[in-house]
């Protein structure tokens, strides 16, 4: 049996202003063609279908189109919601895709969903486990003591029959740390994932009855603790520090029980996510110019900053999402003690002092006695101060 594993494809999402959508389209259409040519079985989808809780229409046609593609290429689909998805809306209809083959479970109902498909070797069971906090699992189970992400996933499969003679698949969306290593971060995760990853962490043992684990949640592509778990990644490039980061779709092969193959088919995007760093003139001189379509970051060596710096890119490179410097006046303020900054001056002295940066002129006391009140309650100062 051959299953691609597809995760965080982030429908909907945008590089600042420039859409995606295109970009989306042509990389499904990518996938589905390695899924006619490698004749997958099964496809497995890991969560963050969408980017968004509430997804725009054209983000919700370009799932509806992809999910149409694998039901007429006759592939069992399988889906599971991740944190960015709303969970009602990734389930509607369920019921009716499964008469296409497509399964879907989006809301952890207090049972680990499973379904069982067969190949020349026999069965083969596939569990779904959407995104899920300690607190949902602690709603069905209140005699367990569940204090954190690990506890709650413990608890599910505890409370699961699953036959470890048997080949088992899971797909789940949860921050898998293995080895005393944490997964290597795309960037593009969101705030969330980058700042309570310590919290969300769940060691691979967790998974040690299941043959394969298609992870999603991570958009860097790697295995977590054994070759088996896997973060298939983001198929496009979200955010700066994917510059580098080639992108793939996993195909695992299972044989008999024990027997797992894997595959990284490599995705080609139809614009590149790129970081050129350079003066202007080296940059724009029309021999260095390569791939003008491509999405660009900008990192300028110039000394001074230059009027209207984005139009004079976006001429020669239309899709410049971002431009900053690198000279020695950033560096200058990058090697800056922050700490001594705010030494010896008062909360409102160092509001003024950024106000009159921010606006160039003097913060009324109105304003000031506005932030001191916020600022209490905030807890960020005392009476005192």
């Amino acid at each position: 049996m051959k299953l691609l594993h597809l995760a965080d494809l982030h429908l909907g999402k945008s590089l600042q202003e420039f859409d995606l959508k295109e970009d989306q389209q042509y990389i499904l259409d990518q996938i589905l063609g390695i899924i006619k040519k490698e004749s997958i079985d099964v496809v497995l989808i890991a969560g963050d279908v969408y980017d968004k809780p509430i997804p725009s229409e054209s983000a919700t046609k370009l799932l509806d189109y992809f999910l149409c593609s694998l039901a007429q290429l006759k592939v069992k689909t399988f889906v599971i919601s991740g944190n960015h998805d709303s969970d009602e809306r990734l389930n509607y209809g369920s019921s009716l895709f499964e008469s296409n083959q497509i399964f879907i479970s989006a809301i952890y109902d207090g049972s680990l969903y499973k379904q069982t498909v067969t190949d020349e070797k026999g069965e083969v069971d596939i569990y779904l486990l959407p995104f899920v906090k300690a607190s949902q699992v602690r709603h069905f189970y209140p005699e367990e003591k569940i204090a954190s992400y690990e506890d709650a996933v413990r608890v599910i499969f505890s409370h699961t029959q699953i036959d470890e003679k048997r080949r088992n698949v899971l797909v789940a969306h949860q921050f898998v740390a293995g080895n005393g290593e944490d997964p290597v971060l795309g960037g593009s995760e969101g705030a969330m994932v980058q700042s309570v990853g310590l919290v969300e962490k769940i060691g691979y043992d967790c998974f040690a009855p299941f043959d394969y684990v298609a992870l999603g949640h991570i958009h860097s592509a790697q295995s977590v603790g054994r070759d088996e778990i896997r973060y298939a990644g983001s198929p496009l490039k979200y955010s700066l520090k994917e510059a580098n980061n080639d992108k793939s779709v996993p195909i695992v092969s299972l044989g008999e029980k024990g027997q797992v193959e894997l595959q990284l088919v490599p995705l080609k995007p139809m614009r590149d996510l790129r970081h050129i760093k350079g003066s202007m003139n080296k940059l724009l001189d029309k021999e260095n110019v390569k791939a003008p379509e491509d999405f660009i970051y900008v990192t300028l060596t110039d000394e001074d900053a230059i009027n209207d710096v984005m139009g004079i890119f976006q001429q020669t490179y239309p899709n410049t999402v971002k431009i900053d410097y690198d000279n020695s006046h950033t560096r200058e303020v990058e090697q800056v003690d922050i700490t001594r900054i705010t030494e010896n001056k008062s909360f409102s002295e160092l509001i003024g002092d950024f106000y009159q940066q921010m606006y160039g002129c003097e913060i009324s006391e109105e304003e000031i006695s506005m932030m001191k009140r916020v600022a209490r309650e905030a807890g960020v100062i005392n009476e005192t101060n």
